[in-house]
């Protein structure tokens, strides 16, 4: 099955350099709907003409951002769109709407692994895991799955589909971080089991 992974254009909090997390109200700014916008069109390409926007699923965070960006994008490509609370980004807890520039980094707590500490007290990346592997698991088959989201659960997303554990996530690759920047697209062609 082939998923279409879009990161939610430029907020306005990520112009801030703020925490998102699961901030609602935050919206994107001028760029960011040029973004979506672009991704849309993208995503159209991906697809091509030959199919059919009726067969193509469209499925989005939630919150204001992915939500903004999510519409762009279904009608670019002539899809519904739904919005599912388990795409949301990583609950960042007490630090959500901090600016990045003044949080310092913690060291990991001895004998914990760095994905399963809850920063802030909001979620580890385990927590992120076990959502988007329900909402892969409940997710029915479509010519294209097409989510909208968020830079850390997107990252999971990647990592579900490839099979792997939430311990397993990986923030080293490159390739992934340049296609995921605001507004980007990511294509990950899943083999049927």
């Amino acid at each position: 099955m082939r998923w279409i992974l879009v990161r939610h254009g430029q907020s306005t909090w990520n112009v801030e350099g703020r925490v998102q997390g699961q901030a609602p109200g935050v919206g994107l700014t001028e760029l960011g709907r040029q973004q979506a916008a672009d991704a849309g069109a993208a995503v159209a390409a991906v697809l091509g003409p030959e199919v059919d926007g009726a067969s193509v699923r469209v499925l989005t965070s939630d919150l204001e951002r992915a939500a903004a960006t999510a519409a762009v994008v279904a009608d670019a490509v002539g899809a519904p769109v739904a919005a599912d609370p388990d795409l949301r980004e990583q609950d960042a807890g007490t630090l959500t709407g901090r600016l990045t520039r003044e949080l310092t980094a913690l060291p990991t707590p001895p004998g914990s692994h760095v994905h399963a500490v809850r920063w802030g007290g909001g979620e580890s990346i385990a927590d992120v895991w076990e959502r988007v592997a329900r909402f892969v698991a409940r997710t029915p088959p479509a010519a294209a799955v097409v989510v909208v989201s968020h830079s850390a659960t997107l990252q999971v997303l990647r990592a579900v589909l490839g099979g792997r554990s939430g311990a397993e996530v990986s923030w080293r690759d490159v390739t992934w971080h340049d296609a995921l920047l605001t507004g980007g697209v990511l294509v990950v062609d899943v083999p049927e089991t």
